[in-house]
């Protein structure tokens, strides 16, 4: 599937962990809550990063530079991004541009890329962190249930 600006797409993987700077897990739903985050994730209440997402096609991408060497599974999750997508061209996207997942989740988009200053775990795992060039972070506006096929659109 072709990466569609302002379109539409999925979401192939839900991923949490306890700690910042970790690699996520794939899991099969989250909760995630207006103004805070998801459920139980590192990043819940962090300021106006609640979620982050990544394209899979980004992933992908990143798996055929390094030839898999990294000696870590280059999936959903590696990259310490919530919500992987597929679809959806998350590098179209702009400051306060806003998303619907799920029909009723609303994120607006309030960092693209990040800095990265200490090279976290993720860095060291995968040999290379694309989230600072890649990743979408996002303010959570009106929360609900999120599980892999739900949908993600540009409003």
């Amino acid at each position: 599937m072709t990466r569609k600006a302002g379109g539409s797409g999925t979401i192939v993987s839900v991923n949490t962990s306890v700690k910042k700077g970790q690699i996520k897990r794939p899991v099969a739903s989250v909760e995630i809550r207006a103004g805070r985050g998801i459920e139980g994730d590192a990043h819940q209440d962090f300021g106006h990063r609640q979620v982050s997402l990544l394209a899979i096609e980004d992933i992908e991408e990143q798996k055929e530079r390094t030839g898999g060497g990294s000696g870590v599974a280059l999936g959903p999750g590696a990259f310490a991004e919530n919500l992987t997508t597929r679809g959806i061209d998350l590098g179209a996207l702009a400051i306060d541009d806003e998303l619907v997942v799920a029909g009723s989740v609303r994120l607006r988009v309030s960092q693209i890329g990040k800095e990265c200053h200490t090279k976290c775990a993720v860095f060291h795992l995968t040999g290379d962190c694309i989230m600072p060039a890649r990743g979408i972070f996002c303010e959570v506006l009106a929360g609900g249930t999120v599980r892999p096929g739900d949908s993600v659109e540009k409003q």
